[in-house]
């Protein structure tokens, strides 16, 4: 069996990568855009805006909390949804700073990409263009046809 190497990552990128892992679905992050567009929906508000079954968005809407990307507020039978805001704020930092870093990269060092290499292009092999036949043969119908003309 082998080992597994383990590195501690500070709490920051760890946070991220929860973010992120929650909003790699097509789902969750059509939830959120709804939960963004107007927020404080219920589960069946969200369940009428996409055309997917009542548990499979109960099973993301908990993906998203266990993210703490939702808020939940239980008002009677109804249980209410939100965003929320201050794990958004986290990733816009971390995306704004990367971006900032990588256009500041950019600038400082313009790689010109290397030219792709042309390929030779190789001439197709037909077997018509081979004759398998025996040498005899070949020569009995080279001497038909001149007989014939």
């Amino acid at each position: 069996m082998g080992t597994t190497k383990k590195q501690d990552f500070d709490q920051e990128t760890n946070a991220i990568a929860e973010i992120c892992k929650a909003l790699g679905h097509p789902t969750r992050m059509q939830i959120m855009t709804l939960l963004w567009n107007k927020n404080h929906r219920t589960c069946g508000e969200i369940v009428t805006l996409i055309p997917l079954a009542q548990s499979t968005i109960s099973k993301h809407l908990l993906e998203l909390k266990k993210a703490d990307l939702l808020n939940v507020k239980n008002i009677g039978k109804k249980t209410i949804y939100s965003i929320e805001v201050e794990k958004i704020q986290v990733l816009k930092k971390y995306f704004t700073n990367y971006l900032s870093n990588k256009l500041l990269s950019n600038e400082i060092e313009i790689v010109k990409p290397s030219p792709i290499p042309k390929i030779k292009k190789v001439a197709k092999l037909h077997l018509k263009q081979h004759n398998y036949q025996f040498p005899s043969k070949k020569n009995n119908i080279s001497q038909s046809d001149t007989e014939l003309s």
